[in-house]
């Protein structure tokens, strides 16, 4: 059993006892992976359909005697019906194959909850089962945004885009290029679908938008792609950086003050005059033979001074580093 039909029949046959298996001889074993997705619409659409006998029979084993193999030959025969309803959604740009497993755990919820009693056949009680799966599927991930969360608008939702296409087909020849509803059609759309014509405004203006990708992946060229990830970051707030600038302001402020502190008098001012008091520009501070000439000393005499003095301080700056 490949992955998806793994994951599938595990939901909804929990009841099922761990270690039950289908037999070796079921075609399950003729359902290649969702990966290769030509393969395996071909080859559900090979698989045998059942006669209502045979539909009835696996229903009432499944039901009496929780009998897996014949659930799976249930699902089996009705993964055709997954891939037709699965699109009709292809047109909000989600991949095929996703849209597929959804609908196939739909299906397999439908299996686990059908009354062979009732005497309805499984396909048309499965539909609604699939849809609601897909259509969970989509409202969760389409445009990584919750677009409905009413009933009323997630009808909305589901037939705006087919309505659109409906008043382009009935428009005059002028009105066949514009793209958004005119005010009478949106009246006629709040009104059939019993929502706010506000939500009608709104929903169109999110189906008409684009998607971008957060963090796009690198184009086949290696050409490096930027997304909004790229300038939505606020590196000044990242919680290293912060620690980082903390402790530059602490060296910049307390440490120095504490190494200075450490210096005799004539040592501090040497220091303070050849690196704290020069501006930008280069300008401030005094040079060493302004120094030298100040206490009476060779320049070279202050230089020594201060290799000595930045030594000192860089031993005292180690504990706020």
């Amino acid at each position: 059993m490949n992955p998806m039909q793994e994951r599938t029949t595990g939901m909804a046959f929990q009841s099922a006892s761990a270690t039950t298996a289908l037999a070796p001889a079921n075609p399950w074993a003729l359902v290649p992976p969702l990966g290769n997705l030509d393969a395996y619409i071909s080859a559900v659409n090979r698989l045998p359909l059942l006669t209502l006998e045979e539909e009835q029979r696996y229903a009432q084993q499944f039901k009496k005697d929780n009998d897996l193999e014949a659930a799976g030959r249930l699902v089996l025969s009705h993964l055709r019906l997954v891939v037709s309803i699965s699109r009709q959604y292809l047109g909000y740009g989600l991949p095929h194959g996703d849209l597929i497993q959804e609908g196939n755990v739909g299906l397999m919820k439908a299996v686990k909850r059908f009354d062979p009693d009732q005497g309805v056949r499984l396909v048309s009680y499965a539909m609604h089962w699939i849809k609601a799966e897909i259509h969970e599927y989509i409202l969760k991930n389409w445009r990584m945004v919750k677009v409905a969360t009413t009933k009323a608008q997630r009808k909305l939702f589901f037939n705006l885009r087919s309505m659109k296409q409906g008043f382009k087909a009935d428009a005059i020849d002028a009105d066949t290029h514009r793209e958004t509803l005119s005010d009478h059609e949106i009246d006629m759309v709040a009104e059939q679908l019993n929502v706010k014509r506000e939500e009608v405004i709104e929903m169109e203006t999110r189906l008409a938008g684009g998607d971008v990708l957060l963090d796009p992946a690198p184009s086949d060229d290696g050409e490096q792609a930027f997304g909004p990830i790229a300038y939505l970051a606020d590196t000044a707030h990242e919680p290293t950086a912060m620690i980082e600038s903390r402790q530059r302001d602490a060296l910049a402020t307390d440490g120095i003050t504490s190494a200075l502190a450490s210096l005799d008098a004539r040592s501090r001012r040497i220091v303070e005059q050849r690196w704290l008091q020069v501006n930008d520009d280069g300008s401030g501070g005094m040079t060493l033979h302004e120094l030298a000439a100040e206490y009476g000393v060779s320049a070279e005499r202050i230089r020594q001074i201060e290799v000595a003095a930045m030594k000192k301080m860089k031993k005292s700056l180690v504990e706020y580093a």
